[in-house]
């Protein structure tokens, strides 16, 4: 009689993985540790032990030695809705530099040595190949920048994130001598503020930006006849790194430059406001600057004059500087050294400021009640520096 299937002997079947099941692919996520390794290991000195995927990074801090009394600084942000125009394009190369300028370009505000970074990466699904390009921006910007990317994580969650979604953070951690913290208890009455030109939009402001792109039935993928390229491309422009220049000129200027200011959400004004002693006032003369073509092309389009999005936008200054007088020009001069132009907004001013005449002022920011700070008279119209 002859034997039926089921007395013949069984093949083995791979284990079934739940997680698979559930949407979760742990293969591709090892794939894309892979790939970014490399990229990972060029941010690392002697400083780092350990290499590329521990359960933590290790930072050797006996450096921390020469100090007298060393503190650390710390910060952590994320890219904001910029990165939906990111993967609109299908172009995630430029979104960790980004990051990296959100976070520890907060670090040397107060005069710190950035040290480390780690990285979360959060996605509806692991594209290997996607998550490498986000890490090795991660990557490039912290050699730029002189920190070590020590760690991270990348978080698979479907159900929660759509396929192609995605969202970045980061936090960094650096270390300043106690004695050399820049702040508001530096600066003086004639301070001298300094500009310091950004490269676009950075990483503030992109609801706006969406809305009106939206509103203007404007795709990422479209040419856009002002700037010669598609919309998507212009709007991902990376944020500028300041950190290195910024740190050679602390060290070049001795006790010139007083405090710094990161002009990110809020605008110039509320981020200038922050750094100012209580007391203390500056009027931001607008005529100093042009604008960049992409705020002027995009308040168009929405409809808007450009004074209504200060509170919004960077509108072409990226970092402000508060100079004692004496080191304004050599400070300026060395910037604009580095590749970044610098010129004069402002002076800081003591005792009774002048009315509301001319302008509503910011009293101080995010919780810090500092000094007052507006923006007067009318945007130059000359060629963007």
């Amino acid at each position: 009689m002859a034997s039926s299937d089921r007395d013949a002997p069984s093949r083995p079947q791979p284990p079934v993985n739940p997680y698979a099941a559930a949407g979760v692919d742990t293969a591709a996520g090892d794939l894309a540790v892979e790939l970014m390794k490399s990229a990972v290991r060029r941010t690392h000195g002697p400083e780092v032990l350990g290499g590329v995927g521990g359960f933590a990074g290790l930072f050797d801090a006996t450096a921390f030695k020469a100090y007298d009394k060393p503190l650390l600084a710390t910060s952590t942000d994320g890219v904001g809705t910029k990165v939906a125009i990111a993967q609109a394009i299908d172009k995630h190369d430029t979104i960790g530099q980004d990051l990296v300028g959100m976070v520890v370009d907060d670090i040397v505000v107060v005069g710190a040595k950035p040290l480390f970074m780690t990285d979360y990466i959060a996605c509806g699904k692991v594209f290997p190949e996607r998550i490498a390009d986000i890490v090795r921006g991660i990557a490039d910007g912290c050699a730029a920048t002189g920190t070590a990317l020590v760690g991270g994580e990348t978080a698979e969650h479907p159900g929660l994130l759509g396929v192609n979604d995605y969202d970045v953070a980061g936090a960094a951690t650096g270390v300043v001598e106690a004695s050399r913290i820049l702040g508001a208890e530096r600066v003086r009455d004639g301070d001298v503020v300094l500009a310091l030109a950004s490269s676009g939009l950075h990483s503030n402001g992109y609801s706006l930006v969406r809305h009106i792109v939206a509103g203007a039935g404007i795709h990422y993928g479209d040419n856009s006849a002002d700037f010669g390229t598609t919309w998507g491309e212009v709007l991902l422009e990376p944020t500028r790194l300041y950190t290195l220049p910024l740190l050679r000129l602390l060290t070049e200027t001795g006790d010139g430059v007083h405090s710094l200011s990161h002009v990110t959400g809020g605008g110039i004004a509320a981020n200038l406001a922050r750094v100012l002693p209580q007391g203390t006032w500056v009027e931001v003369d607008r005529s100093t600057w042009s604008p960049s073509p992409v705020f002027r092309v995009l308040a168009d389009l929405g409809g808007l004059e450009l004074e209504a999005t200060e509170g919004t936008w960077n509108l072409g200054i990226g970092f402000l500087a508060v100079v004692s007088p004496e080191k304004a020009e050599a400070a300026a001069s060395a910037l604009s050294g580095e590749g970044i132009a610098t010129w004069q907004v402002g002076t800081v001013r003591t005792g009774s400021r002048p009315d509301d005449t001319h302008g509503h002022w910011e009293q101080g920011a995010k919780g810090v009640d500092g000094g007052a700070v507006r923006l007067i008279g009318t945007y130059a119209d000359h060629a963007a520096r």
